[in-house]
């Protein structure tokens, strides 16, 4: 009990306070998947076809995502779909011809790799419109309900080998409160997310005192970015409720959690490992390249390609 206190010095929480909180803390089980957007900045791919579904070597994005939870043990899985999403549904559904095709051909591997999702508990919401992320995340209100859960934007691809949220969900052990992934980002890029301002508490932990949606350079408070993975209370829902439209005609997310701070701490934490942003082109190029030099099969002929192309581009 005193050793969290240690742990969290800066943290103003009496040592017995916590300790009956943890007591009664609801475990993490749920994790929601937002995809209802429109993938605009990868049109004309995404006409019809989901974002989300778009593939870094062999997987769909929004497979690294289910991956990262189910390493955390989420036991729900909860996607916010949209119009032309069946493909979301289609890909973490049986295929029985397939799945009887492969066991004919005596192809194990591949059988493994399309079936080895498909214990898992996934429940589908459309989104009727693409709202905003606080929309979308208001809408899963009804499988919720009264328990806290994770959220995963799976066009923040990160890596298998990292453990951002595993990292967060053991602070919310600790906290029991909203806590939000953070990383450290140019001044010049700062104005594509929602921004942070709060107080630095140790080992990476900030206790935010406020937060701003997309801020213009000169008028964001830090250089902290919110990114993509979020653990959060039902709390959210009843803010998200009363919520008017923000930036963009939207449902801001950040819009929401700067009221929720009127009710209950926030905290961010700090990212150290390496993000790609695959909703941005030049982001999902990077990610395809890193995850390919790392890919066993492909490696080595890809590795010997890209010095092929980088010795052309020094002539």
């Amino acid at each position: 009990m005193y050793a969290i206190i240690n742990n969290y010095s800066a943290l103003s929480y009496h040592s017995g306070l916590i300790f009956m909180k943890k007591k009664m803390r609801k475990k993490i089980r749920k994790a929601l998947f937002p995809a209802g957007g429109l993938g605009t900045r990868f049109l004309p791919a995404t006409k019809a076809s989901p974002k989300e579904m778009l593939p870094i070597v062999d997987k769909p994005m929004i497979q690294y995502a289910i991956e990262e939870a189910i390493t955390c043990n989420i036991e729900e899985f909860i996607i916010i779909t949209g119009k032309y999403k069946r493909a979301i549904e289609d890909h973490f559904d049986s295929a029985y011809e397939l799945e009887e095709n492969l066991r004919k051909m005596d192809k194990k591997k591949l059988l493994n790799e399309i079936t080895k999702l498909n214990h898992l508990n996934f429940a589908y919401i459309r989104q009727r419109a693409a709202l905003g992320l606080g929309h979308a995340i208001f809408c899963a209100r009804p499988f919720v309900k009264d328990e806290p859960f994770a959220v995963l934007l799976s066009d923040d691809v990160i890596a298998p080998e990292e453990t951002l949220l595993r990292d967060m969900l053991g602070l919310y052990e600790k906290l029991g409160c909203p806590i939000l992934a953070l990383e450290e980002v140019p001044m010049t890029e700062i104005h594509k997310y929602g921004v942070i301002d709060g107080k630095p508490c140790g080992k990476g932990i900030y206790k935010i005192s406020d937060l701003v949606e997309k801020p213009a350079r000169e008028k964001a408070p830090s250089n902290l970015a919110i990114i993509g993975r979020y653990i959060l209370t039902p709390q959210i829902f009843s803010v998200l409720e009363k919520l008017p439209p923000g930036r963009g005609g939207e449902i801001q997310l950040t819009d929401g959690l700067k009221k929720l701070l009127k009710k209950e701490p926030i905290y961010g934490y700090i990212f150290k490992g390496r993000r790609y942003d695959a909703g941005d082109k030049l982001g999902y190029l990077k990610a395809t390249v890193n995850f390919a030099l790392k890919n066993s099969e492909v490696s080595k002929p890809f590795t010997k390609y890209l010095l092929g192309i980088a010795a052309m581009i020094k002539k």
